[in-house]
C-alpha cells in the first residue's frame, strides 16, 4: 500500500528549488525572495494546497531562525507589528473562500512593486523618517492577511520595515520572530479550513530535509554580508515577486 503523498514528479522538481529558496530567504534575507515558493509551486498545485503543504516546513524554519536570531530581534517594533498582523491573520481566516487567491496575489504584486518604484523616484537619505504607525499598522495588516493566503507577508512588512533602516542582523531577527508568531496563529485556521489533510502533511515530511541546508547556507551568508549588498539583494527578491505575484494575479 503506497504512502497517501503527491506522487507528481513535476510537483517535486518546483517544491524542492522554491522549499531551498525559501529556507535561504527566512535565514538570511527576510522579505527577499521566499514570497516566491507559493507563486512558484502554485504552476503545479493550487495556492491553498501549496500553502498547506508549507506549513509544517515553515514551523521547522521558524524553530531554527529562532534559535539563531532571537537574541538580534527588535523586541519593542516587534510588540507593535504582532497584534496588526494576527488581526491581518483573523480577516484571512474570516474571508477565505470568498477572495479569489491570485486576485489577492495580484495586488500584493503590485503593491511591492509600487514601493520598489517609490524608493528609486525618491531615494530615502539619512535624515528621512519612517512612515507614520498609522500606515505601518494598515500594511501590517496586509502583511498578516497575505501570509494567510498565500505565505507572501514579507513584501508588505518589508516595506514598512526597511525605511527604518535595521542592521541586517536586527532586520533578519525580527522579521524571524514575527514570522514564526504568525505561522503559528495559522495552524488552527488551517485545520478548521481543511487544508492540514494527511496528503499535504506527509508530502510535507519529504521536503524537510531540505531545510537545514537552505538555513545553514543562509544563515552563513546573513552573518557577513555588507549592508549595503544586504538591502539591494533584498530589493531584488522583491522586485523578482511583485512580477511574479502580478504575472499570476491577472494573467
Amino acid at each position: 500500500m503506497s504512502l497517501p503523498v503527491i506522487t507528481d514528479p513535476w510537483f517535486y522538481a518546483v517544491a524542492i528549488p522554491s522549499v531551498l529558496l525559501m529556507s535561504v530567504s527566512k535565514s538570511g534575507f527576510g522579505a527577499g525572495f521566499g514570497s516566491l515558493a507559493v507563486p512558484l509551486m502554485a504552476m503545479v498545485t493550487t495556492v491553498p494546497q501549496a500553502a498547506a503543504v508549507l506549513m509544517p516546513v515553515l514551523l521547522l524554519m521558524d524553530l531554527i531562525g529562532l534559535a539563531a536570531f532571537r537574541s538580534e530581534a527588535d523586541w519593542k517594533l516587534l510588540r507593535f507589528l504582532l497584534p496588526w498582523a494576527l488581526v491581518g491573520v483573523l480577516i484571512g481566516t474570516l474571508s477565505f473562500g470568498l477572495l479569489d487567491a491570485k486576485l489577492i496575489s495580484g495586488l500584493v504584486g503590485i503593491f511591492t512593486l509600487l514601493f520598489l518604484l517609490q524608493r528609486q523616484l525618491f531615494p530615502p537619505s539619512a535624515s528621512s523618517p519612517p512612515f507614520p504607525r498609522w500606515v505601518g499598522s494598515i500594511m501590517v495588516m496586509l502583511s498578516g492577511f497575505t501570509s494567510f493566503v498565500a505565505h507572501a507577508g514579507g513584501p508588505a512588512l518589508a516595506a514598512y520595515v526597511l525605511p527604518m533602516r535595521l542592521r541586517p542582523m536586527a532586520f533578519t531577527g525580527t522579521l524571524a520572530i514575527f514570522f514564526l508568531v504568525v505561522n503559528q496563529a495559522k495552524w488552527i485556521p488551517y485545520a478548521w479550513l481543511g487544508l492540514l489533510d494527511l496528503r499535504n502533511m506527509l508530502t510535507s515530511l519529504l521536503l524537510l530535509p531540505i531545510v537545514p541546508v537552505g538555513m545553514w547556507f543562509g544563515i552563513r551568508i546573513a552573518r557577513r554580508i555588507d549592508p549595503v549588498l544586504f538591502y539591494r539583494l533584498i530589493q531584488v527578491g522583491m522586485l523578482l515577486t511583485g512580477v511574479k505575484l502580478v504575472w499570476d494575479g491577472f494573467r
